[in-house]
């Protein structure tokens, strides 16, 4: 690893735990940013997701406009868009507007899945499979609508010209990482369920890079899922709540995030199994100094620029404080490589 300020971010589904009500998670989220932003986080996206009844970021454009509202300078966007279930007209609309109120905070990252189930996609948009095959000619009518060369256009979308709005492309297969290299966009990959493609999509991502008005050289994001408490052991009694959430992905049995408990020999199993194994590899889960260590490893084996963290922690007061160590974890591998950077010039 080779760099001095790897920057560190949040992805924010707003899942609901069992027993809260929406008004209280999306309240959740906002105190959430407020403190990330006190802490040094560069970003706080929002996911797209639908027809999930403990998940609270489906209108992610309004979430979006919510955080900025309520913070200062952390930047705020969309982790991401799922193009393919809206109209690129549109989505300039929003996002221009939200630039317009929020100058130089707003992100767009977009994606071609349709954050749902097929049956859901369908109801979203009639033709989302011919949509989502034509996700890169739809990135294209995006950046027509924000660039100021459009306003002799017969449909403009009239607020986005000219506004600083960045994109980013995400993908959790390598079908994206192409399509980032070729536009020379940055690119996001979702390994914090999706992990079989990390490294060969960030191989490709890096050596088929084009350089672009937008970027010199790859910029690439990792999403990776986080939880620290004082101890390993009660880190782990936290990381339940994630496990039985995937166990009821796979099992169908959709609830909120359920209550912390002891780590049973059947969460363990489950924990095991090949498929939550798999979706949670790039699980960072412990002390503060056990979490340090898997972050550094990470960032060796991958190079990433930037982190995004998820943490689906039942509890609001577990999971900022959570969220407040993994900013002092980054701040200190920050500054030990500055260190090492600074010793290698004397």
């Amino acid at each position: 690893m080779n760099k001095k300020d790897i920057k560190y971010s949040i992805l924010e589904l707003a899942h609901v735990s069992k027993g809260a009500t929406y008004k209280e998670t999306l309240n959740n989220s906002r105190d959430l940013a407020k403190m990330a932003e006190n802490k040094g986080y560069h970003r706080f996206w929002f996911a797209e997701h639908h027809n999930m009844e403990h998940v609270g970021s489906s209108a992610t454009s309004l979430l979006i406009g919510y955080i900025a509202e309520n913070t200062h300078k952390i930047r705020v966007g969309s982790g991401g868009i799922m193009l393919p279930n809206h109209s690129p007209l549109v989505i300039a609309e929003q996002f221009g507007t939200l630039a317009r109120l929020y100058p130089d905070r707003i992100d767009l990252g977009l994606g071609r899945a349709p954050g749902t189930d097929p049956k859901t996609a369908r109801a979203i948009r009639s033709d989302f499979m011919q949509a989502a095959q034509s996700f890169p000619s739809e990135i294209e009518k995006i950046e027509r609508f924000f660039s100021t060369e459009n306003k002799t256009s017969d449909v403009r979308a009239a607020i986005a010209e000219g506004t600083n709005v960045p994109l980013y492309i995400l993908g959790s297969s390598t079908d994206s990482a192409h399509l980032a290299a070729k536009k020379g966009l940055p690119y996001a990959f979702a390994s914090h369920f999706a992990t079989n493609h990390l490294h060969s999509a960030l191989r490709i991502y890096k050596d088929e890079f084009n350089p672009s008005e937008v970027l010199e050289k790859p910029y690439c994001m990792a999403g990776v899922n986080v939880i620290i408490a004082e101890t390993d052991e009660s880190a782990n009694e936290l990381f339940t709540t994630i496990i039985r959430m995937f166990l009821g992905i796979l099992t169908g049995e959709r609830e909120g995030l359920k209550p912390p408990t002891q780590m049973t020999s059947e969460l363990q199993g489950v924990l095991h199994h090949p498929s939550v194994q798999q979706m949670l590899k790039y699980s960072f889960v412990g002390s503060k100094e056990s979490v340090k260590k898997q972050t550094k490893a990470f960032l060796e084996e991958t190079n990433v620029d930037e982190l995004i963290a998820v943490s689906a922690i039942y509890g609001a007061e577990d999971r900022k404080k959570s969220v407040a160590a993994f900013a002092e974890v980054m701040q200190e591998i920050n500054k030990e490589n500055m260190a090492v950077e600074k010793q290698k010039t004397l």
